[in-house]
């Protein structure tokens, strides 16, 4: 009898304990599939991604954080001005009369501008030349060659990222800067769009201008293989970049020639041009169409013997040569489909002749 109760005591309790094992393993089990499922629906980076993301995490969230609180400050700097020319009453008052009211306006503009204009040379710099050449310099390279991955992924993994953070930090800071000056686009006191400061700040230019100076930098760290070498050269490389595209900017657009008949004295002898046009050259027109210096008569002691100077030479108005607001984006996408097109090369570059020294 007592036997018997200790067996069914003994079977009671080993059926309990299994009851209890059972739901705490299936407890157990069904969180940690819950959580797993919940982790992998979470996008993550894995593989030669998260490598690449993880060893330049500085420089990547360093970026995109400025990029942030600049976007910031802009919309902020956006919201003051649009107040500032509602309460004004512009157009329908010229900026011209505002005198230093506008002043803190546009000391703002070229405040933003010149750090838009540094981004290219920045980037270039300490993201594009260190980007693989401290890799090399450091031995990393030939870690990375001797694991299953190639070295041609993990090159595309490294140009990729970059080039991504570069077009959205770029991309964000054109288009809200575009935005802030878009109200006064046409007052050339704020900004010349045919400057630096506004052309290259604003539109594809600072994206296209980036990436290449950021790509340059990688096949300068290629090919030196030093970091502090590479990041030196490529300093030098993008401020000579900037200087030839500010040499050639103006090349990029279609000019436009408009001629009167009217004399040159007269006040309205002298062709009316758009709005915030930029004159490129102005000359005097004779009555057989040739044309002649403006200066050409600039010796005459008088008045009187300017006009016999200008009846000499037979001038009978004015020819002047612009470029109008209106080509500033056609200019803008000509000219950074050509960089696009440099960077390309330069990709390419990379990875016909760079990859083979990657080690």
């Amino acid at each position: 009898m007592s036997t018997f109760t200790r067996s069914s005591t003994s079977t009671s309790t080993g059926s309990t304990n299994d009851g209890k094992n059972g739901t705490m393993n299936g407890t157990i089990d069904g969180t940690l599939n819950a959580t797993t499922t919940e982790a992998g629906r979470r996008p993550r980076l894995s593989g030669m991604t998260w490598l690449v993301w993880r060893q330049h995490r500085a420089a990547f969230w360093t970026t995109l954080a400025a990029t942030a609180l600049a976007v910031a400050w802009i919309v902020y700097q956006r919201g003051q001005l649009v107040d500032f020319l509602d309460g004004y009453g512009y157009p329908g008052k010229s900026l011209d009369e505002a005198g230093a009211t506008f002043t803190l306006y546009g000391d703002a503009f070229s405040f933003v501008s010149i750090g838009l204009q540094a981004m290219p040379i920045l980037l270039g710099v300490f993201l594009g030349a260190p980007l693989i050449a401290g890799d090399l310099e450091n031995g990393t390279a030939k870690l990375v060659a001797a694991q299953s991955g190639s070295r041609t992924r993990w090159l595309a993994t490294k140009l990729a990222l970059a080039g991504l953070v570069v077009v959205v930090s770029t991309g964000a800071l054109s288009a809200v800067f575009g935005w802030w000056w878009n109200p006064v686009k046409s007052e050339s006191l704020v900004m010349d769009w045919t400057s630096g400061e506004a052309f290259n700040t604003t539109g594809p230019v600072p994206v296209a201008l980036t990436l290449f100076s950021v790509f340059g930098g990688v096949a300068i760290g290629v090919v030196l293989r030093r970091t502090l070498t590479a990041m030196v050269v490529t300093f030098g490389f993008t401020v000579a970049l900037q200087l030839v595209w500010g040499y050639f900017l103006l090349s990029l657009g279609n000019v436009v020639t408009v001629a009167t008949n009217k004399g040159v004295t007269d006040e309205s002898a002298f062709p009316s041009l758009p709005r915030a046009a930029y004159e490129i050259d102005q000359s005097y027109v004779t009555g057989s169409g040739d044309l002649v210096g403006w200066s050409i008569c600039s010796d005459s002691g008088s008045e009187a013997a300017r006009q016999v100077c200008l009846a000499k030479e037979d001038v009978v108005g004015w020819s002047v040569q612009y470029l109008p607001l209106s080509q500033m984006n056609a200019m803008q996408w000509f000219g950074a489909s050509i960089l696009f097109a440099l960077t390309a090369g330069v990709v390419a570059f990379l990875f016909l002749w760079g990859r083979k020294r990657l080690v």
